[in-house]
């Protein structure tokens, strides 16, 4: 009795992981990589590795500046809401961000997309919007890694995480050890609720009773879906210019944890800042979120970037130079407060109450 040989590829199948798809996902993302392309790097895909030449980037004695992330649980609305195109941004933010507080240009980026079952469409909607967060980070798309994994992620579930690479000249590292007491601080706008602190905002979004394609309730004319799905906005092209001219001493990304754990991460020990929270406009978003759920104002400031989605911390005489540099580079940007003296609480946002008032 004679046996057929048994098709691997077809055994794979039909064990859930379908390599023609990925295949074609590698066809259809290879013009988006192509679109980052930038001096130092050609952004092709298909080979096991890729080049980044620092020399043709113009870097004479370079320290390299790496940093991972993802999107947490927003990913979990862009799934229920069918929406796609805007995670990627998220992901790419992420991890650019924090690269530029210490001072760096971000050169390259990798992802890796996983999933319970590969659609084609879905995986080119999230690698445009990578390909958008880098072409807007400056960096380039490089490679990245497509994983089917049936049994550990359901059919339409994914998750996203991003890695990047950038280079600051030695002498140029921002550490935050140069600021003083007296220096100024400086909130660059957020454009919503970023990448953090989702697993609150849909607690809250369920216990209200508002569906994802329902229409926001703190916008007009878009859904809430949309709403939350705005995403993060990336600081890169206009912080830079600020920190290579050197009036800005130190630099805080707001993500997790909010205003009230990050900003110490660029102060030295011993100093902490005291914020004016009528300085800047709390936006709507927050506030629904806050009337909502319920929240105090000591959750909003430590789980959101409560309106402020980047640091700067500036010495006083040059506190105007850099607010007009980064506003020249597109920022809303508002003077929040001061450096202080700080033996125990750090971060002291005073007036909260009344100007956060729902």
């Amino acid at each position: 009795m004679s046996t057929q040989p048994h098709d691997a590829a077809d055994a794979y199948k039909a064990a859930g992981v379908d390599i023609d798809a990925g295949n074609a996902l590698v066809e259809a993302i290879k013009p988006l990589a192509r679109s980052t392309a930038r001096i130092g790097s050609d952004a092709g895909l298909g080979g096991f590795g890729a080049l980044f030449d620092l020399k043709a980037a113009g870097y004479t004695d370079p320290i390299l500046v790496s940093s991972t992330d993802g999107v947490g649980t927003k990913l979990m609305v862009a799934i229920a809401a069918n929406r796609h195109d805007t995670v990627g941004i998220d992901l790419v933010a992420m991890s650019v961000n924090d690269l530029v507080v210490q001072g760096a240009e971000p050169l390259f980026f990798l992802d890796y997309f996983a999933t319970g079952k590969l659609d084609v469409a879905t995986g080119r909607a999230v690698v445009a919007g990578i390909a958008e967060g880098c072409r807007q980070a400056g960096c380039a798309l490089i490679g990245g890694e497509t994983a089917e994994m049936p049994g550990l992620y359901a059919r339409h579930d994914y998750d996203l995480a991003g890695f990047a690479v950038g280079a600051v000249e030695r002498d140029q590292v921002l550490t935050g050890a140069a600021i003083r007491p007296g220096d100024v601080v400086l909130g660059m706008a957020s454009t919503g609720v970023h990448s953090n602190g989702f697993s609150l905002v849909r607690r809250v979004a369920e216990t209200s009773g508002a569906a994802y394609d329902d229409p926001a309730p703190f916008e007009p004319g878009i859904t809430l879906g949309e709403a939350l799905l705005r995403p993060t906005r990336i600081y890169v092209r206009s912080v830079l210019p600020a920190v290579r001219d050197g009036s800005i001493r130190g630099l805080a990304h707001i993500t997790g944890g909010g205003l009230v754990e990050n900003i110490p991460r660029v102060l030295p020990q011993g100093l902490g800042v005291a914020l004016d929270a009528a300085a800047w406009p709390l936006l709507p978003v927050f506030r629904w979120l806050a009337a909502a759920g319920k929240l105090s104002t000591g959750d909003l400031a430590r789980t959101f970037n409560c309106g402020i989605g980047m640091v700067a911390v500036c010495p006083p005489d040059r506190a105007a130079e850099a607010e007009r540099t980064l506003a020249a580079g597109g920022e809303a940007v508002y003077r929040i407060g001061t450096v202080t003296e700080a033996a125990g609480e750090r971060v002291r946002i005073e007036g909260a109450e009344a100007a956060w008032a729902a």
